[in-house]
């Protein structure tokens, strides 16, 4: 298992990060599933995105590396298959007409072996559809952590990297030189309303980042989540409400 990996809370990412899937909607209308298609959700989380593709009628399968998100997708939607299953690992072949993923690639340690095993499981012709995070994503929230924890004198935690956010030329290029045509390609700014209006830098912090917290004890955790977020809000609080300052990449690319 790769080391930057993280154990995902199933509850959580549905009852106060649903943000993510909801905005994916948009993405399985840009991937416009046909009947009869054998598509793969990779990364597919709880399954709600999976579940609005099999309503087109095509054969959807979902794989997850989180063991818990996937035992949440099998409750939910049992009329679909699911599997535990590490994207560098994937070794399928040939079998899909599309593969669809929905704010996953961020989270990929070697996205170069990853978009080749993508190729490999597509047929000839197949599609990839995908959106990630990428350069400039979260940067203004990031940037207020590495200051939180300097003025903390957490130096070691300012230096933890694990987030992929490439620039749309370095992601179309790993996607060319892997033997793929892209053929749709978008770079854009979607600042991203937080569900918890009190507390929405620090859980969304608490969801997607604790490996940055590493070594740290829940009370130095706390300090420097107040820290960053009260830093933040003349810039990302307004209305009475908290936005991320989101930044994706939206692609379509041909197996050829």
């Amino acid at each position: 298992m790769n080391e930057n990996k993280i154990k995902w809370n199933s509850s959580l990412y549905d009852t106060k990060h649903q943000f993510v899937s909801e905005f994916g909607e948009d993405l399985v209308t840009l991937l416009n599933p046909k009947k009869g298609e054998h598509i793969l959700d990779l990364g597919c989380g709880t399954g709600q995105l999976a579940a609005a593709i099999a309503a087109s009628g095509a054969l959807v399968e979902g794989s997850d590396h989180s063991e818990d998100m996937i035992r949440t997708a099998i409750m939910t939607y049992p009329h679909i298959p699911f599997r535990v299953e590490d994207a560098e690992a994937m070794d399928d072949y040939m079998k899909y007409d599309a593969v669809f993923s929905n704010a996953v690639f961020h989270w990929i340690a070697n996205p170069q072996k990853v978009v080749c095993n993508v190729y490999n499981a597509l047929k000839h012709g197949g599609r990839f559809v995908a959106e990630f995070g990428g350069k400039g994503n979260v940067q203004q929230i990031l940037n207020a952590l590495n200051n939180s924890f300097i003025a903390r004198k957490h130096t070691e935690n300012s230096n933890i990297k694990f987030w992929y956010f490439p620039s749309i030329g370095e992601f179309t290029s790993l996607l060319e030189n892997s033997g793929f045509r892209v053929i749709y390609a978008v770079h854009f700014d979607r600042p991203t309303e937080l569900t918890d209006n009190v507390n929405g830098v620090k859980d969304w912090f608490r969801m997607f980042g604790e490996k940055f917290f590493k070594g740290l004890s829940e009370q130095e955790i706390e300090g420097v989540l107040d820290l960053t977020q009260n830093s933040l809000m003349s810039r990302l609080f307004r209305d009475g409400k908290w936005f991320a300052d989101y930044v994706r990449i939206r692609i379509i690319a041909i197996k050829q």
